[in-house]
């Protein structure tokens, strides 16, 4: 019977060395050698994808996809086989394995430094922020005053901040805000002018705000319905014409108000009104900028990192004394107003009428600005500490002059608060481009 040739002997199969049991879950993503040390991590949204259906370590590694079956099968491994691929298989259009997700580096923008709370010897007596509201009249909803008006544009070579707040003072009695701004555009293009006007209410009086409107709303109307003229004479640099005329508009303004008051049965002196107004053309060609107005206030400009006080003075009324302009003569023909040295006024006679309470003068300015000015226009709110506190200049001074602040920014530098000044804070300003 035959034999078979015995069988030449195989190779003894190497022992394969032990391998270490599968995690319980994933291990971490593999580090990116290529980011650098400051790479943050990508947006929130980025994490819902990582960890998805799909991702390579998405997925907890079991029995049938533990580490022994990603190592590669050698010879004498006891690994199976694949199973063998059904005809017509097109190996392209099997999709491609997911590569991990590189860490994203997120560019901070630069922020200017924080806003100080208060500048001076210490820190104001009332509280930073709102604690009452004014008392509402639920058939009077429109006489309700914002605490805080902000507003800004951008014409010619100049860009404009405006703001009013409402004092510390103000905000702890629950007081509505005395002060009122206005900020208008008239006309188009190159021919259009832009008005800012704010008006102060009478101290201690109870339609204040309603004065402070109506006299800003008043003199918006006479400027708006001249302000073709007006952009014509600022372009030409005529400036008795615009002084004659502003005088003329605001004259008239501020005797409407005076009108009202009557038809209200309210006393003309209290409910009266501080108005000061800038006027700026649109035309990127011409740089004049003019003021006018009634009353205290503040006219600043920032030039070379120093400030300078530009407002108007009051010049010496020369002549007879005008009624309803200047003050009245200290002497009559009858001899000193004043009995003795006491202060006391000598009443008026009984078959004449009281001689009518002198008016404040008028204020006129008009200015060439160069490039780099910063020029503000401000109420006595902030007029009094800047002249005051020579820390809020200085802190003022580092803030505006560089590029004109976003409404933001020059909103918390208007309200740094100082010690002993509490009202309400209106302020615009211009910067030069």
């Amino acid at each position: 019977m035959p034999t078979d040739p015995p069988r030449p002997t195989e190779p003894p199969t190497p022992a394969e060395p032990p391998r270490p049991p599968a995690p319980p879950y994933p291990s971490a993503p593999p580090q990116n050698t290529d980011a650098r040390a400051e790479d943050v991590p990508g947006p929130v949204g980025a994490a819902e994808t990582r960890h998805g259906a799909g991702d390579w370590w998405a997925t907890p590694p079991g029995p049938e996809t533990g580490a022994a079956q990603e190592a590669p099968a050698g010879p004498g491994s006891t690994q199976p086989n694949p199973a063998p691929e059904p005809p017509g298989h097109d190996h392209e259009a099997a999709p491609a394995p997911q590569t991990p997700r590189t860490a994203t580096r997120l560019d901070l923008p630069t922020l200017p430094p924080a806003p100080v709370g208060f500048v001076g010897s210490g820190p104001p007596t009332y509280d930073a922020e709102p604690t009452a509201l004014p008392p509402a009249d639920p058939d009077e909803l429109d006489d309700l005053v914002a605490d805080t008006v902000l507003d800004g544009a951008r014409y010619g070579a100049c860009t404009l901040r405006a703001v009013s707040v409402r004092g510390d003072s103000a905000r702890f009695r629950g007081e509505p805000r005395r002060d009122s701004l206005l900020t208008a555009r008239f006309g188009t293009g190159d021919q259009a002018l832009i008005l800012v006007a704010m008006a102060t209410g009478a101290r201690a009086t109870p339609g204040a705000h309603r004065a402070a409107a109506e006299a800003c709303h008043w003199i918006g109307r006479a400027v708006g319905r001249s302000h073709a003229r007006l952009a014509q004479d600022i372009g030409a640099a005529r400036r008795g014409d615009l002084k004659s005329g502003l005088h003329r508009l605001t004259d008239r303004s501020l005797g409407k108000l005076r009108a009202s008051a009557v038809e209200q049965g309210v006393d003309p002196e209290e409910y009266a009104a501080t108005l000061r107004c800038l006027l700026l053309p649109a035309d990127p060609d011409c740089r004049v900028r003019v003021f006018f107005g009634v009353g205290a206030g503040g006219l600043f400009r920032l030039r070379d990192g120093e400030w300078h006080d530009i407002e108007p003075r009051v010049t010496d009324v020369t002549g007879e004394p005008v009624v309803g302009f200047g003050s009245l003569p200290s002497e009559t023909p009858d001899g000193d107003r004043l009995t003795m040295d006491l202060g006391i006024p000598t009443p008026p006679s009984p078959y004449e009428p009281a001689p009518e309470p002198p008016r404040e003068a008028f204020r006129f300015r008009a200015s060439v600005a160069r490039p780099g000015d910063t020029l503000l226009m401000c109420t006595g709110g902030l007029a009094d500490p800047l002249r005051g506190e020579p820390e809020l200049c200085d802190f003022l001074t580092g803030r505006w002059s560089g590029p004109p602040p976003g409404l933001a920014a020059f909103l918390a530098d208007s309200q740094v608060r100082v010690k002993g000044y509490a009202d309400d804070r209106t302020a615009a300003a211009v910067w030069e481009a």
